[in-house]
C-alpha cells in the first residue's frame, strides 16, 4: 500500500507539472501575437485580398462594355448601347472607341433624352498604332476601317477593368448584360467566344471556296508559316463580334503584342485566306486564342441575320435570343436584312439628322 501511494503522490506532482508548464507555455504564445514588433505573429485579417474581394461582388459593382462607333455606323453603336442600358440596373459604363472627327457627333446624340442618363467614357482611337501591321490597298483606302481593330487594345483602353466585355455596333441585346458579363472563364483563358459550330449557328457557306465555321476559311493553310502552327485546319472558329476578355489574364499573356505579331506577318506573308476576303481581324485572334478560349452561351451570340435578306431564324427564336448580331452585309439601319424591325425599336434618333440621311439614300437606292 505504500508503494501505490507513492505512485499516486509521483503522478499528482508530474500533471502538475505539466498543467505549469502548459500555462507558461499559453502567456508566452499570448504575448507573441499582442507583439506589434514585425517578428511576431499577423492576425489572420492581416491578408487585404479577401474583404477586397467580397466588396467586389457587390451589386454596384461598374461593368465595362467596350463598343466601336465609326461615324458612318454611329447609330448601330447608338441602338447597341440603348439596348443594353434598358435591359439592365447594373452599374454599366460604356468605353466608347471612336475617332476624334466623330466625338461631337456622338456627344449630341448621347445627350438624346433616352440616353441622357447612361454612364459613358468617350476613348479616342489612334490609327497609328496599325502602322506596318495593316496591309492598305491604295485602290481601296476607303474601306480600311481601323476601329475594327480597337478589341486588340482592350486593356489600353479600359485600364484599370479586370473584365470586360467587348461587342460590335450591329448587335441589339434583348437580357440582362450581368448574365453575360458573368460568363465563367477557365483558369488561363483570356476571352470567351462564342463558337460557329455552335447549336444556333448554322453552317454557312460562302461564295466561293471555304466555309465560315472552320479555320481554313480564314487562314491560308498553303503557307508554311501557318502549316508550321499545327492547327487542324477544320478547327471550329469563333466569332469575335461579341466576347468577354478577362484583361489581368490578357496582360499576363501579352495576347496585344501577339496579335502585333500576327497581322505584321500577314503584311509580309498575306497569311489570310483569300475566300473571306475583308475579314482581317478574325485571323489574328484564331492563331493567339487556338484552343486557349473559352465558350460564351450560344444564345448571347445569335448572328448571321445580316447574311442575307431571307429570315434565318423564326420569330419565337428572335424573341428568345439574349444578343442579336447583324454580323454580314446586309446592316439593319442600311438595307434589307432580316428582323430590322427589332432593331428599329432600340434606335434613337440622329440629333444631327445626318444618320438618317444616309438610310433614308440607301432604301431609295435599293428601291430602284
Amino acid at each position: 500500500s505504500v508503494n501505490i501511494s507513492i505512485l499516486i503522490v509521483a503522478v499528482v506532482i508530474f500533471l502538475l507539472v505539466i498543467h505549469h508548464n502548459f500555462l507558461s507555455l499559453s502567456d508566452f504564445l499570448r504575448r507573441e501575437l499582442s507583439d506589434p514588433s514585425p517578428l511576431g505573429l499577423q492576425p489572420i485579417d492581416f491578408i487585404p485580398a479577401a474583404p477586397q474581394r467580397l466588396a467586389d461582388e457587390r451589386n454596384d459593382k461598374e461593368i465595362s462594355v467596350v463598343i466601336a462607333a465609326s461615324d458612318e455606323r454611329l447609330g448601330g453603336a447608338i441602338a447597341a448601347m440603348n439596348s443594353i442600358y434598358q435591359h439592365t440596373a447594373a452599374n454599366v459604363v460604356f468605353h466608347i472607341v471612336t475617332l476624334n472627327d466623330t466625338v461631337d457627333h456622338l456627344r449630341m446624340w448621347l445627350r438624346s433624352p433616352p440616353l441622357k442618363n447612361m454612364r459613358y467614357r468617350i476613348v479616342d482611337f489612334d490609327p497609328r498604332v496599325l502602322e506596318g501591321k495593316v496591309q492598305m490597298d491604295p485602290q481601296k483606302a476607303d474601306s480600311f476601317k481601323p476601329l475594327t481593330f480597337a478589341r486588340f487594345y482592350l486593356p489600353s483602353l479600359v485600364p484599370h477593368a479586370e473584365k470586360v466585355i467587348y461587342v460590335d455596333d450591329d448587335v441589339i441585346v434583348q437580357d440582362d448584360i450581368v448574365e453575360l458579363y458573368n460568363t465563367p472563364l477557365k483558369p488561363g483563358h483570356a476571352a470567351a467566344f462564342s463558337d460557329d459550330c455552335d447549336s444556333t449557328s448554322s453552317k454557312v457557306v460562302v461564295r466561293g471556296a471555304g466555309n465560315q465555321y472552320n479555320y481554313i476559311g480564314f487562314l491560308d493553310y498553303k503557307k508554311e508559316t501557318i502549316r508550321k502552327l499545327a492547327m487542324k485546319a477544320n478547327t471550329c472558329s469563333f466569332n469575335p463580334g461579341v466576347f468577354v476578355a478577362n484583361l489581368t489574364e490578357w496582360k499576363l499573356q501579352n495576347i496585344t503584342k501577339q496579335l502585333e505579331k500576327w497581322m505584321a506577318l500577314n503584311v509580309v506573308e498575306e497569311l489570310y485566306s483569300k475566300t473571306l476576303a475583308g475579314s482581317i481581324t478574325t485571323p489574328p485572334l484564331l492563331i493567339v486564342f487556338y484552343k486557349q478560349h473559352s465558350s460564351i452561351d450560344p444564345m448571347w451570340n445569335v448572328r448571321h441575320l445580316g447574311s442575307g435578306a431571307g429570315k434565318r431564324y423564326s420569330p419565337q427564336f428572335v424573341e428568345a435570343a439574349k444578343l442579336l448580331h447583324w454580323n454580314g452585309h446586309f446592316k439593319p439601319w442600311g438595307r434589307t436584312a432580316s428582323y430590322a424591325e427589332v432593331w428599329e425599336k432600340w434606335y434613337v434618333p440622329d440629333p444631327a439628322g445626318k444618320f438618317n440621311l444616309i438610310r433614308r439614300h440607301s432604301e431609295a437606292y435599293e428601291a430602284k
